[in-house]
């Protein structure tokens, strides 16, 4: 009996023993299938052996041990194509990147920058009493303070760098503290504001970078040892738009290496709420330093989790603006299509202060595009399209899962009965304060075709184009973790081009079944699947429902794109239904 088989053989096979269909491809994935001659396919797995003919192909040379930690990488992205080339694309079906022809230093044309905020303003509230107090006031309260003249952005910024020599040893949220130009910053921001002239509402309010964004004079270390030393000459479109609107930067906080996860060369960002514990990745520092009263904003950034996950774990705001919202001119790529710009702070409010300060068109970033932001506080929900998904509207079967649990040896799957009860809960309290407020709320269920690891490439090899060089010349090695970046470089240098095209095409259709789920739903309550609307490109904000030293908890909107104003708008009305957002670590309160 032949020992090779064809995937349409090995499905139909399948079938005739009454497997259904989407089985018998993870069965086929599973099977770790490769490429045999005339076409057919062995069922056994990748060998170092194949990996030399392939270099040879490729004109690559790497070494023994680069191939065996590659083996299995390789093996998964198998499986990928299997998933992949199982999708039905038919010729007319795009990639989902598209050339633009203008060429750099110009603006595409019918692009006018607009900076618009619905927000009314508030009068001043009282100066904080107490260093705490000072430390947790948010960007709203903050910029009231400073018009009324009751504070000065240089006190502010003195309380900040103090807080930040003192936690940081322990927190690990900040690289680099910019003192010099911080302090300058501040004080030209105060004769302005003696002169009477304020920039808006960010005048004279510290903040902190994720330190993958560059500004002269202060290194740029992409949290790598390998660039620990860079120093770029070359100011963020980020960090120019916050200047422009007289935010102070005081700090570049840490990052995970490469934007992934939260170690850097200076140790892990740790999560002020429970120390022993990692802030999430890859915008660690800049989550963490939030949650502990370092500055009152940050800036993250996101290609698929890295601001909603450190928001989620160390309990504060965070914002993932729909793709091409901010430039990223002057920022680290990791994934070109991917990457997104947002901030982080305590309040939905403040996100939209911040927001509506940085986006915007960008000659220095083809993707960047202009689109109108009006955020009103005021909007009444019921003109609100809201979807909710099933997951939060059921509450759990906790007798089901201790039978799972004693099932699998106690062990269980999914997390316990209990944390289940606290979700639902939290999620009940938030689904209630939007109905008090005239929320009608619509059950939704997320996409959930093409599937989203048959796009798991794209990031990949664009994340292997961009580190191409250190990864060719084995300087990639010097990183802390060998086996998670370098090992994904290299086995990257293996897709073929044509599989990420395909990916791509995929994408496309991805991109046309959220734009139809969106056509009836405004925004959706419950996050659904994170790759998705990562790839998808849309915008996704997390704000608290659970914070203490156990478990942080929180509660996602998303949104047509370009609709920041709507996610932020439902964010705000459950933030004015709780005071969660304004707990506090004990420990730096």
């Amino acid at each position: 009996m032949s020992s090779f088989v064809d995937r349409r053989g090995f499905v139909a096979a399948c079938a005739a023993a009454g497997l259904p269909l989407d089985l018998s491809h993870r069965l086929w994935a599973e099977a770790a299938p490769r490429t045999a001659a005339g076409g057919a396919v062995r069922l056994d797995a990748i060998t170092k052996e194949q990996i030399v003919a392939a270099e040879n192909v490729l004109g690559l040379a790497w070494r023994d041990k680069d191939r065996d930690l590659m083996l299995r990488t390789l093996q998964q992205n198998l499986n990928g194509y299997t998933a992949l080339h199982a999708i039905p694309l038919p010729n007319p079906v795009p990639p989902a990147f598209h050339f633009d022809p203008v060429p750099l230093g110009k603006l595409p044309v019918g692009q006018p920058a607009t900076l618009r905020h619905g927000g009314k303003a508030a009068p001043a509230p009282k100066a904080p009493t107490t260093e705490s107090d000072w430390a947790y006031a948010g960007v709203a309260t903050l910029s009231r303070l400073i018009h009324s003249r009751a504070v000065t952005s240089r006190q502010l910024v003195e309380r900040s760098l103090a807080r930040i020599e003192q936690y940081t040893p322990e927190l690990l949220c900040v690289i680099t503290s910019t003192t010099e130009r911080a302090l300058e910053q501040a004080d030209r921001m105060d004769a302005e504001a003696k002169a009477g002239r304020f920039r808006g509402p960010l005048h004279g309010i510290p903040y902190g970078a994720k330190d993958l964004f560059s500004v002269p004079k202060y290194p740029t270390t992409w949290g790598s040892p390998i660039y620990k030393d860079q120093v770029l000459d070359v100011t963020a479109a980020v960090v120019e738009k916050l200047d422009a609107a007289g935010a102070v930067l005081v700090a570049k906080t840490s990052l995970g290496e490469f934007a992934q996860n939260d170690g850097w060369f200076g140790g892990q960002t740790k999560n002020p709420w429970n120390t022993t514990q990692g802030s999430s990745g890859s915008s660690a520092g800049s989550a963490s330093g939030v949650a502990a009263g370092l500055y009152p904003f940050a800036i993250g950034t996101e290609t698929q989790g890295s601001i909603i996950s450190p928001s989620t774990r160390c309990g504060v705001s965070g914002l993932r603006p729909t793709y091409g919202r901010v430039s990223r001119h002057g920022a680290m790529a990791l994934s070109w299509t991917m990457d997104k710009v947002g901030p982080i702070a305590r309040s939905a409010e403040d996100l939209a202060l911040v927001f509506a300060a940085i986006h915007g068109a960008d000659s220095r970033d083809p993707s960047a595009r202009s689109m109108p932001f009006d955020f009103d506080p005021a909007m009444p929900l019921s003109k609100i399209r809201i979807g909710v998904t099933q997951s939060m509207l059921q509450a759990p079967d906790t007798a089901a899962m201790r039978a799972a649990a004693a099932g699998e040896g106690g062990r269980g799957r999914g997390g316990s009965p209990e944390s289940a009860v606290a979700n639902y809960q939290a999620a009940k309290a938030v689904l209630d304060a939007l109905r008090k407020q005239g929320a009608n709320l619509i059950p939704v269920t997320w996409p959930t075709e093409p599937p989203t690891n048959a796009m798991s490439c794209i990031l990949n090899v664009e994340a292997g184009a961009a580190f191409a060089a250190i990864t060719r010349d084995n300087t990639v090695d010097q990183v802390l973790i060998q086996a998670q970046w370098p090992n994904t470089f290299r086995a990257a240098t293996f897709v073929s081009a044509v599989d990420y095209v395909l990916a791509n095409r995929a994408r496309t259709l991805l991109i046309q079944k959220y734009d139809e789920f969106f056509k009836d739903i405004d925004v959706v309550v419950g996050g659904g699947n994170l790759a998705a609307t990562n790839l998808s490109g849309h915008p996704q904000v997390v704000v608290p429902t659970v914070v203490d030293e156990t478990a942080n908890q929180g509660v996602s909107f998303v949104a047509a794109l370009y609709r920041e104003d709507l996610v932020l708008r439902l964010a705000h009305a459950w933030q004015t239904a709780s005071d969660i957002h304004l707990k506090r670590p004990p420990k730096y309160s």
